[in-house]
C-alpha cells in the first residue's frame, strides 16, 4: 500500500488588514483550497462549502506537506471545525523546518526560485482581489502552482537533502534538509 502525502495551499477571501490583524487568521474564510494526493495522483479543488471534504482528506493523510500550513492555512481552517488540526495531522510544514534552521523565514518563492528555477505565479492579495472580483478560476490556478510548487521543493529537498535560497544580498545559499518522501 502506497504512502498517502497530500500536498496543500488555501486562500482567503479577507486579508489581515480586513479581519483586524493576523491574530484573528480564522476570520479570514476559505476561498478555495487545493490538495495533491500522492495516492489518488491527482489535484483537488475544495470550496468553501466542501471545507469538511478537505479536513477529512488532511486527515486521513498519512502525511500533510506545506508551506506555512502550521501557523496559516491550518488556523483558517480551524475556524470551519473543531478538530485541532496542528495536532491531529501528521504535518511537515517546510516553513517551520526551514525557519527552525536559519533563524528566520523565507517565503516559498525564495526557495522555489532558487531550487528549481521556476517562482509563484502571483501573491495571496492577488487572490483576495480575484475572491472580489469573482474569478474562482484564477484563485484555483493559482492555488494549484502553489501546491505544485511546494510538492517539487518537498521533492527536491527530500532528493538533494538541502534546498536553495537567494538571501537579502542576493547571494545563493542553501539549507540542510531531512525530509523523506
Amino acid at each position: 500500500m502506497s504512502r498517502d502525502i497530500v500536498y496543500f495551499d488555501l486562500e482567503t477571501q479577507r486579508t489581515a488588514n480586513d479581519v483586524g490583524g493576523w491574530d484573528k487568521k480564522r476570520d479570514m474564510g476559505m476561498s478555495l483550497g487545493v490538495t495533491y494526493s500522492t495516492k489518488l495522483g491527482e489535484y483537488q479543488i475544495f470550496s468553501e462549502k466542501r471545507v469538511d471534504d478537505l479536513v477529512q482528506q488532511l486527515l486521513r493523510a498519512d502525511l500533510v506537506v506545506g508551506f506555512n500550513v502550521i501557523n496559516f492555512d491550518y488556523e483558517v481552517l480551524m475556524n470551519y471545525t473543531v478538530l485541532d488540526l496542528p495536532h491531529q495531522c501528521r504535518t511537515l510544514d517546510l516553513l517551520v523546518d526551514i525557519e527552525a534552521k536559519l533563524g528566520h523565514r523565507l517565503g516559498l518563492d525564495a526557495v522555489a526560485s532558487a531550487s528549481l528555477g521556476v517562482g509563484k505565479t502571483g501573491d495571496g492579495l492577488d487572490a483576495i482581489r480575484w475572491w472580489r472580483e469573482g474569478k474562482l478560476l484564477d484563485i484555483a490556478e493559482y492555488c494549484c502552482f502553489d501546491v505544485k510548487c511546494t510538492k517539487l521543493v518537498h521533492e527536491y529537498g527530500a532528493t538533494h537533502k538541502k534546498v536553495l535560497y537567494d538571501d537579502r544580498f542576493r547571494q545563493r545559499k542553501s539549507v540542510a534538509v531531512e525530509w523523506g518522501i
